[in-house]
């Protein structure tokens, strides 16, 4: 039995959809801007109350361990920038992409982007995967849109794992505090 791409694509997606799930109904306000570490990317309240990425323009030597707060940003950042070239609208600047706040809020927040990511993939036929895509790359004719599908896959699995890894440190790093 022969799959499409397509078909391929969503199979991985789901899988890792799965896996976020798992970590997405155990996430607690306190995970969120818990910092494993003295060294720690996250986010703060700006002056209007919104909240902020730490960023840099060039990647620290070394790189700052990512809160899940700013995890769950940088998802909502390069995820909905992804589907804007996927939906063919004009991509969100870094900057533009608000973090929610802890909680219930930012689980909804991907969740939602979640749908919206499936609902794009599921109308692409295989000229539509075939067709040059330039996000995350530079325009490059080599890269297609199955390209990028498959890097967000890969991205999304790099990040999930890295808040399930932090959630369960934090949950038991507070479980041995507590004691």
């Amino acid at each position: 039995m022969s799959d499409s791409r397509r078909d391929l694509l969503r199979r991985q997606f789901d899988l890792t959809w799965a896996l976020f799930e798992y970590h997405l109904d155990r996430l607690r306000p306190e995970h969120f801007l818990w910092e494993p570490g003295p060294y720690c990317w996250t986010v703060h309240r700006g002056a209007d109350g919104t909240w902020v990425p730490d960023w840099a323009e060039t990647e620290p030597d070394p790189v700052p361990v990512p809160t899940i707060a700013w995890l769950s940003w940088h998802i909502g950042w390069w995820w909905g920038v992804a589907t804007d070239h996927l939906r063919g609208r004009p991509p969100r600047e870094r900057t533009e992409v608000t973090w929610p706040g802890e909680g219930a809020a930012t689980v909804t927040w991907l969740r939602e982007l979640g749908a919206e990511w499936l609902a794009a993939l599921d109308g692409l036929d295989e000229s539509d995967l075939e067709a040059g895509a330039s996000f995350p790359w530079t325009e490059d004719p080599q890269y297609t849109v199955a390209h990028m599908i498959g890097w967000v896959n890969a991205e999304l699995m790099k990040n999930v794992a890295e808040i399930g890894q932090l959630r369960l440190l934090r949950d038991s790093t507070a479980g041995v505090e507590g004691q």
